[in-house]
């Protein structure tokens, strides 16, 4: 990586790291969000769906802008509406006797900012690096993205102890810096828009679609897949480690930070090995969804806490390994002035997994272990079956 792109991108890893604090850093204050506002467990939920929701559903059409008239004129607005949002949130809930309506009012505006962030993100990188080094930039933003997951817990418990409204206020205070860093330190590379008028422009990705289609579905499912397994996993996990272990607090917010961190650092040595080794995408795919799978249906077999987390730490490494191969053939399938609904789409995916893993695992769960870790198996085999026969590594990247 060339010295004069060095602080451009570091300021590009910063936008999925704030992306995901946008849930994660919450979820050690709910307790105390449902008794300051006197909620139901329903109602607790709403603050992660009001968030996931408007992001997930507004991705695909920010993608299409970024398109047409630039990435940074979509990412840097948006991040400045994803930390404004925390700030209504926050002074809803220092200022108002009732601030649950005005809170959740604040959430949709961050889900909407959170929806021009990360995977707007990956298809600027994916502008400024070619070939090579490419696949290893994807592979540090999924790895900032990583980091982000493992410390927002951590600084939500943390930021907490001032007031259990502060984490909101904590959103503007990481995000306005980095939206500044990003439009005036990030150099967006000219000749990656086109000015079709909206009917052409989707005509032109039905094209993209029809040329590659199967390869970016299958791409898609099997990000999705890696994401659906590590939520729908830790979701679970977090709940056995206080009845099963007797593990609480932040002994607890550290072992779950084992798997987290684990495939942070893989998708960072994954995607490093990858500049040199562009052909094994398809293989290092197909061996992590194959990995997960066998992992998965072992887990029922091992009570002891040190065996069960080795193997929740070879699950983070499996899911680790996965996600920056699929980054690197979803930028380059597409070119440049349609990478950004096509990185988008699949940003999309990716929330769609992250919502359903955590609800499907724990209707499963009424079944039995074996079948709750058995189905999400299956669901990561299918994944290996369809890249074997549906993924494809281009060979040359735009």
């Amino acid at each position: 990586m060339k010295k004069e792109t060095v602080l451009q991108f570091a300021v590009l890893c910063g936008v999925p790291f704030v992306m995901v604090l946008g849930n994660s850093m919450l979820i050690p204050v709910f307790p105390q969000m449902k008794q300051a506002m006197n909620l139901t467990q329903f109602q607790v939920g709403l603050i992660i769906t009001f968030f996931s929701l408007p992001a997930g559903i507004l991705i695909p059409f920010t993608g299409s802008l970024s398109d047409n008239y630039g990435r940074k004129i979509i990412i840097v607005p948006a991040l400045f509406l994803y930390g404004i949002g925390g700030l209504v949130s926050g002074f809803a809930a220092l200022l108002l006797d009732n601030p649950f309506s005005l809170l959740l009012a604040g959430r949709v505006l961050q889900g909407l900012g959170a929806g021009g962030t990360y995977q707007l993100a990956m298809a600027l990188t994916g502008d400024i690096f070619q070939s090579k080094e490419r696949v290893k930039a994807l592979g540090l933003l999924e790895a900032a993205n990583g980091l982000g997951k493992v410390i927002s817990p951590i600084l939500g418990a943390l930021t907490a102890v001032i007031a259990w409204f502060a984490p909101f206020f904590l959103y503007s205070v990481v995000t306005f810096p980095i939206a500044l860093g990003v439009w005036f330190l990030v150099k967006e590379p000219e000749n990656t828009t086109t000015k079709e008028s909206f009917s052409q422009y989707w005509q032109e990705l039905c094209n993209v679609f029809r040329q590659k289609g199967t390869v970016l579905l299958a791409s898609y499912f099997s990000g999705m897949t890696a994401l659906f397994t590590l939520f729908g996993v830790m979701s679970w996990v977090s709940d056995i480690l206080e009845s099963d272990y007797h593990i609480f607090g932040i002994t607890k917010g550290f072992v779950l930070a084992i798997p987290v961190t684990a495939m942070a650092i893989c998708s960072y040595l994954c995607g490093t090995w990858l500049t040199k080794n562009m052909n094994f995408c398809k293989a290092t795919i197909i061996t992590g969804t194959s990995l997960a799978a066998v992992i998965l249906i072992s887990l029922p077999l091992f009570t002891n806490i040190y065996l069960f987390m080795t193997l929740l730490l070879f699950l983070g490494i499996s899911i680790g390994i996965v996600l920056p191969p699929v980054n690197y053939i979803i930028t380059g399938a597409a070119k440049a002035d349609k990478r950004g609904i096509v990185t988008s789409l699949y940003g999309t995916v990716r929330f769609f997994g992250v919502a359903i893993g955590p609800p499907l695992f724990g209707i499963a769960l009424k079944y039995g272990r074996w079948i709750m870790l058995g189905g999400a198996a299956a669901v990561s085999a299918a994944a290996a079956i369809i890249g074997l026969f549906f993924i494809t590594t281009p060979q040359q990247q735009e």
